[in-house]
């Protein structure tokens, strides 16, 4: 509750009429819309803004000597404005005439001139409403978006904000450095960045509209008045997934390609390319370019190879390979792949053509003739026989509406001339070749985000606006297309919402779309990923995100199965288009009940007149809320679902369609625009305007009742409260629900915390199948206290299902282990990735703990350890530990030492020794030593530290081992080189790892 309370006390502040602290004393005007937008939604509330501002800052020139801060020396605001600044009035005030100019005998300041973008502070109710918010921000163009706060007790705050700003010095108040021409100049750079702050706002709230937040200043705005938000001056699509009649669907699982051979972390990649090769005895995915890759991430030029049958990857060797890129296309001709475009760096948009023969894997640059070819990246390309079509993209700041064609067999380009329905300029939407037509969809044009289809005939050389039947997709960028059969599939993009985590399928016998929801279980963020057929499976390859704060995310390769995809949807979707009659007898419960769908009437209107008969539909009672309100026609129309009432009226009115014109009340449109509102208008009335604006009355339409979604945690909590109500029990045991879980492979694992009551044990045979169903859990545990005996067994307790025998996989390595037998540690990811990248290819390692692999499969597998000796003395944990390193293939390059490690270590073999045992491992610190070679090595020390302690902890580490290096008779330099602060194991307590060199 401590979350609203705070933003009750916030807002409550915010339309006070008591000044705040900016130096205004109330809101940007510009922004108010935004803000209430955000603070209209549960999970967060803003405690600071401002939408965007230029200004001439005064402040006093530092004292030689003084340590104070740059922004701790004050100031006044010699000029400040929230819009686009006045070139008069800033010159007249840094050049006043000589009766106003200051007295030179005042103390000069420093003048500066600066631009500052929009920035907002927001509280956030948990950490995955930040992230949500978070991500959406950094769509709309503010990538400096992050995390600033968050952790135990600590509150959750995120910063939206980008980096377009500008600080510029002009000298001081006695002499300025700058001419009234320059002056001008850079108040001409800060209204282009203003221009552009405030279109990176506006599609910020566009991005927030289109993912669920109202604007609470509309009138009475609920869950289907997403056309109204996306209908105004946006002019951008329906959010076709409230407002389209469907029915629920089943999840399509994504299959995680196992990666042998190279490390998974080199296809961690965005705006990379991807090609199919599909022959009989070869099927192949080659991979070129992206931004990631295995270590720093950069742009990347390797050419690699994927088996997906096998998921083997494989660096394709080359000489002289195109440079680094990123936003580039690739597409085959035959045995020929034609690399086109792309971004080299920020300043570097390129126009050269590369082909890749894999015949021979070779690279070659290709010299073109013909019709001259712009630089650009985030295009489009499909190859038709031996043509590869390019259309849109973006170079530099203009965005591109010209569709080019590259002939192959002569290396000449051309531009082919408009005709028919051209799309207009984009950037970011993908394009398919199927037959003699190239099918396009999605892309932004620099103002909003697209949800067209366009086809385009090579031989007529003519662009058709598509309108077909079915579930049209959202709008979206950055996503990828495919085409299997006869279907074109989409997948991904941006924004991410919920329904950019459908296939969507478009079947051209039928035309008709169709989709079915994808099972995101580690939350694959399909953003300027890659997506290739082989066989019936389509290959999806990276995509991802870069968060400022929390880093970057990246998406492991995944598999889909388009047989059972297309096979899913068949089954779900209508034979009929989506504006057909349905007929369905009204006595048919059956039909009803498996369908959600029933006969009702049905109001349409055109677009711009929705939000008006929506209003009379709804203050006359006429609207019928349990169903859905859906779009026909691609958008052009809106269809209300009414009560029985309404149709009696609309008969007894005579106002059927073939009577709604020649009415003698014509003039009562014109009477509400003189101030009647609504509400004082008779129902009459209110009839005739709706003839007046073009309602027409469809008959016989199934209509899908609205099914209101709900979160795992509601559906949980809704089903325990049925049993503890059948059993008579009381609600107060609702409290130890728990709020938050997590997956263990197919295990979802509740919190210690969780179900404390005993009486839970008497009805524990309801309780957890219950809860399993809905947190969609094969399986079901709680967690329990890792055991304080030497070997520190897990005490997880199954609580649905057959036995505690896991899969998870963690930076490309897979971990089996019994969960109810082993410990796992979620927080030591880090510091397991951060062992993966030592190098050690030439090296012997010593595991002193080595548990289930916890660290020897990171030196095995990705640091590629010559030879690993793991000491564990737990039986469970060396069950696991020999099935892991037979299922990663290192089982040849691992020996096991069974019992304690001070009796059984190896001595004198090691050039890196792991201690992995917290709170210390400082029983074993003897053995370390005695375990290094004579000539020393790497000492990797874990222990759990105060906070406070840390600076003494580590003189006990240097001063112990270096007393215990003298005792064996090594008279080695020993220091700690490196302290690596893993996670917070307590309150004021660290888990800390130091990196010891010994020599």
């Amino acid at each position: 509750m401590e979350f609203e309370k705070r933003k009750a006390a916030t807002l409550a502040s915010i339309r006070s009429s008591v000044t705040d602290k900016s130096p205004k004393g109330y809101l940007d005007e510009p922004i108010v819309p935004l803000l209430e937008t955000i603070n209209h939604h549960p999970s967060y509330f803003t405690t600071s803004s401002c939408s965007g501002r230029i200004s001439i800052l005064s402040q006093p020139k530092p004292h030689l000597n003084s340590t104070t801060k740059k922004k701790a020396r004050g100031g006044s605001w010699l000029y400040i404005t929230h819009d686009p600044a006045d070139p008069d009035l800033v010159l007249s005030l840094l050049f006043p005439s000589q009766s106003t100019q200051i007295d030179p005998l005042d103390q000069p300041s420093e003048l500066v001139f600066r631009f500052e973008p929009l920035i907002i502070a927001v509280e956030c109710k948990d950490l995955g409403s930040a992230q949500f918010l978070v991500a959406t921000a950094i769509s709309a163009g503010f990538r400096e978006s992050g995390i600033t706060s968050c952790g135990d007790g600590k509150r959750v705050i995120i910063a939206i904000r980008c980096s377009i700003r500008m600080e510029v010095p002009l000298g001081d108040t006695q002499k300025l450095m700058v001419s009234p021409e320059y002056v001008k100049f850079l108040v001409d750079i800060a209204n282009e960045k203003m221009d552009a702050n405030r279109k990176r706002t506006d599609g910020f709230s566009l991005a927030l509209t289109s993912n669920g937040f109202k604007n609470p200043d509309a009138n009475d705005v609920d869950e289907d008045d997403n056309y109204e938000n996306l209908a105004g001056a946006h002019d951008s699509s329906i959010n076709n997934g409230d407002l389209h009649p469907g029915t629920q669907q089943d999840l399509m699982p994504l299959s995680t390609l196992s990666i042998v051979g190279e490390p998974v972390e080199k296809l961690h990649l965005w705006g990379l390319s991807a090609c199919a090769i599909d022959k009989t005895d070869r099927k192949e995915v080659i991979v070129f370019g992206g931004f990631g890759g295995f270590g720093r991430h950069a742009r990347r030029s390797e050419s690699m190879l994927l088996d997906p049958s096998c998921g083997t990857l494989k660096m394709i060797a080359v000489n002289e390979p195109p440079s680094p890129r990123l936003g580039h296309t690739a597409s085959m001709v035959g045995d020929l792949m034609f690399v086109i475009g792309g971004r080299a760096d920020p300043l570097n948009i390129l126009n050269d053509v590369w082909m890749l023969d894999i015949s021979k894997d070779e690279w070659s640059s290709q010299r073109c003739i013909g019709s001259e070819f712009p630089p650009r990246h985030r295009h489009a390309a499909a190859s038709v026989g031996s043509k590869v079509y390019i259309f849109g993209g973006l170079s530099s700041d203009k965005i591109l509406s010209s569709l080019h064609v590259l002939d192959t067999k002569d290396l000449e380009w051309k531009e082919i001339e408009q005709r028919g329905q051209w799309p207009c300029a984009r950037h970011s939407h993908d394009m398919v070749a199927y037959g003699s037509q190239l099918f396009m969809f999605g892309g932004y044009n620099g103002e909003k985000v697209l949800d067209d289809l366009y086809s385009f005939d090579v031989q007529s050389c003519s662009w058709t606006l598509e309108v077909v039947s079915g579930k049209w997709p959202q709008a979206r960028f950055s996503h990828s297309m495919f085409v299997y059969k006869h279907i074109i599939g989409i997948v991904g993009g941006c924004p991410v919402s919920q329904n950019c985590q459908d296939l969507t399928l478009l079947d051209l016998k039928h035309r008709l779309w169709r989709s079915v929801r994808l099972e995101f279980m580690n939350k694959e963020l399909m953003v300027r990923s890659s997506a290739t057929v082989l066989g019936d499976d389509v290959i999806v390859i990276g995509g991802g995100a870069a968060c400022y704060a929390f880093g970057t995310k990246f998406s492991e390769p995944v598999k889909i199965n388009l047989l059972q995809s297309v096979t899913m949807t068949e089954n779900h979707v209508p034979s009929g288009p989506e504006d057909a009659s349905v007929e369905v007898k009204k006595n048919d419960e059956h039909f009803k009940n498996e369908t959600s769908v029933s006969q009702t009437w049905v109001i349409q209107l055109e677009r711009k007149y929705a939000k008006l008969g929506k209003d009379i539909l709804k203050i006359f009672g006429w609207l019928d809320l349990e169903r859905k309100v859906y779009s026909n026609e691609k958008g052009l129309y809106i269809c209300f679902p009414v009560t029985e009432k309404f149709s009696e009226l609309f008969h007894e009115k005579q106002l059927l369609v073939k009577d709604l014109e020649g009415s003698e009340n014509d003039h009562f449109t014109s009477q509400l625009t003189k101030g009647l509102s609504l509400k004082e208008i008779s129902s009459s009335v209110a009839l005739n305007l709706l003839k007046e604006i073009g309602a027409r009355k469809l008959t016989n339409v199934a209509v899908e009742a609205k099914k209101v979604a709900k979160s795992p945690l509601q559906r949980m909590r809704e089903a325990i409260t049925s049993i503890l109500k059948h059993k008579g029990l009381p609600e107060e045991l609702l409290d130890e629900l728990p709020q938050r879980w997590e997956r263990l492979g197919d295990i979802v694992v509740l919190p210690v915390t969780s179900f404390k009551d005993p009486t839970w044990n008497s009805i524990s045979d309801e309780v957890w199948p219950a809860v399993a169903i809905s947190l969609s859990a094969n399986r079901l545990a709680r967690q329990g206290r890792v055991e304080s005996n030497g070997t520190r067994d897990s005490t997880l307790e199954i609580l649905v299902g057959d036995d505690g025998w896991v899969e998870h996989r963690e930076n490309g390595i897979l971990y089996s282990f019994n969960a109810t037998k082993c410990m796992f540690s979620w927080g030591n990811l880090s510091e397991k990735l951060r062992m993966g990248n030592m190098v050690c290819e030439n090296e012997v390692v010593v595991d002193l703990f080595a548990g289930i692999g916890y660290f020897v499969l990171p030196f095995l597998v990705r640091a590629k350890a010559k030879l690993v000796y793991a000491c564990e003395w737990n039986p469970h944990a060396i069950e696991a530990l020999r099935h892991n390193v037979e299922a990663n293939s290192v089982s040849d390059r691992c020996i096991i030492f069974e019992g304690d490690n001070r009796i059984n270590a190896p001595k004198g073999v090691a050039d890196r020794v792991c201690l992995g045992l917290i709170p210390t491992s400082e029983g074993s610190w003897v053995t370390a030593i005695q375990a290094l070679r004579p000539e020393g090595g790497i000492l990797h020390v874990h222990g759990n530290v105060k906070d406070s302690d840390v600076s003494s902890w580590t003189e006990h580490v240097s001063k112990s081992l270096s007393d215990i290096a003298r005792a064996e008779g090594r008279s080695w330099e020993i220091t700690v080189e490196h302290i690596e602060k893993v996670k917070w194991y307590a309150p004021r307590i660290r888990h800390l790892v130091a990196d010891v060199r010994c020599r």
